[in-house]
């Protein structure tokens, strides 16, 4: 899950405004915009690198083709977030398209903020619906059975680790390891070369950040954030055990400034030789095998730890949703179906890169010689964590809601970030996980109250 970092919206402004002065976005002018006498929509997306990869491609192909303009509002996660849920909350139709995640897209749907893509679907013989993944599919599906999303890209998480590092160490990686055996290893990686610790795990505060990968060791562990009918278990049972364990593992053999380090953090550890295993998104491994990285060749990459269960790799995709209350809703699908096609994955390889493909999410892409050749490393242990991961039953027990690293209410933005402000004190030291956790079980439990 991409990490989220709070920036101002001067911060925001700025890089819009940067990449209109270097050309870079297609229809800079924001809502509002397009040509004279066309047609033209209006999306509202995140600022992460493959959607700046789509912008740099749409005028000269999909415009092109289709004669639809689009103008493209593009902020960083946080920001985008916020601006989303404001305009699509209220119905006010400003945007046509936005990226959405699996997050947003059962609540959004319940809400009647989302136009559902049946119908469209219906019509386009051409996209292919069941080339895209099962369980992608499932994520961006309403309790109703429509769809209301459709994936531009997807990951999973899973454990990286430095195979040469092991060899030299004599250290054997199991082909699905469990939690214990991962802590074991990072005892024995811890110092085998200067500087290096043994092992990245997440202890920056946030939602999306150290909540992603924590939640789902405490699945693993046989904890929950909420049982069915709705009573916090935060500080007990399975929750208390993965949260103490975690935090004495990164305490003990993990990154320096733990409790400061997300995913770029731990990307740039893992890059630079710091660490020996990194635990996070499948995502990581285009930039760890890319062109330039000093570790490419070197990461060997097996399923997300486990204890309880048979598997506990995160589910997460940045899909694009449909405001219900456009009013071009089928130059919106135009759109929609040319970014999430398998067509647009073949453009992307064939202008960028193999490499740069927005993965994750087709079944054909996984299949396909040149994507297999660029990411020969890793391809197919993110093919089998998507895949097998099960946002409906992601620990041992019946829960609330779906979602593996997140719980599908809209409070959970703000219950998850505050958790982590407590949890990420514990890393810290200046708090104990007891404390962190009885303190956040009130606050799990004043949300919890809502829904009971």
């Amino acid at each position: 899950m991409p990490n989220l970092r709070v920036r101002s919206g001067r911060l925001a402004a700025a890089v819009l405004a940067a990449g209109c002065a270097a050309g870079v976005l297609t229809g800079c002018g924001g809502a509002g915009g397009g040509s004279a006498g066309g047609h033209s929509i209006n999306v509202l997306m995140v600022n992460n690198p493959q959607m700046v990869d789509l912008q740099k491609l749409t005028a000269k192909h999909f415009t092109k083709q289709t004669g639809i303009t689009v103008n493209f509002t593009v902020l960083p996660e946080n920001d985008v977030r916020d601006k989303i849920t404001q305009d699509f909350s209220s119905q006010a139709g400003r945007y046509d398209v936005a990226s959405i995640s699996n997050f947003e897209v059962p609540f959004y749907a319940k809400n009647g903020w989302l136009d559902a893509m049946d119908p469209f679907l219906a019509k386009d013989s051409g996209f292919d619906q069941h080339d895209v993944l099962p369980t992608m599919r499932q994520s961006l599906t309403g309790a109703d059975g429509k769809v209301y999303g459709e994936p531009f890209y997807g990951e999973s998480s899973f454990l990286m680790y430095r195979k040469d590092v092991f060899a030299a160490k004599h250290l054997t990686m199991p082909a699905k390891p469990t939690w214990q055996q991962v802590a074991d290893l990072a005892a024995k990686a811890d110092g085998a070369k200067p500087g290096m610790r043994g092992i990245c795990l997440r202890g920056q505060p946030g939602w999306g950040e150290m909540i992603a990968p924590l939640t789902t060791v405490v699945n693993t562990f046989g904890g929950t954030w909420f049982t069915k009918d709705w009573q916090a278990q935060v500080d007990s049972g399975g929750f208390k055990q993965a949260t103490q364990f975690y935090v004495d593992l990164v305490r003990r053999h993990g990154e320096a400034g733990a409790a400061q380090s997300g995913f770029t953090e731990c990307l740039n550890g893992m890059e630079q030789g710091k660490v020996a295993m990194w635990y996070d998104a499948t995502s990581a491994a285009g930039s760890l095998e890319g062109q330039g990285s000093p570790v490419a060749g070197k990461v060997g990459y097996v399923p997300a730890p486990v204890t309880r269960t048979d598997s506990s790799g995160w589910l997460y995709t940045w899909a694009w949703g449909i405001q219900k209350a456009s009013r071009h809703a089928d130059d919106a699908w135009k759109f929609v179906s040319w970014a999430s096609s398998a067509g647009y994955e073949k453009l992307v390889g064939s202008t960028l890169g193999w490499a740069r493909v927005p993965a994750g999410k087709r079944a054909s892409t996984y299949a396909n010689p040149d994507y297999q050749k660029a990411s020969a490393a890793f391809y197919r242990a993110t093919q089998t964590a998507i895949t097998t991961a099960d946002p409906a039953n992601p620990g041992v027990q019946p829960r609330p809601t779906p979602g593996i690293q997140f719980v599908d209410i809209p409070e959970f933005t703000d219950l998850g970030t505050q958790v982590s402000q407590q949890l990420s004190g514990a890393i810290a030291g200046r708090t104990s996980v007891p404390a962190a956790l009885r303190a956040s079980q009130r606050l799990a439990d004043a949300v919890a109250k809502k829904y009971r």
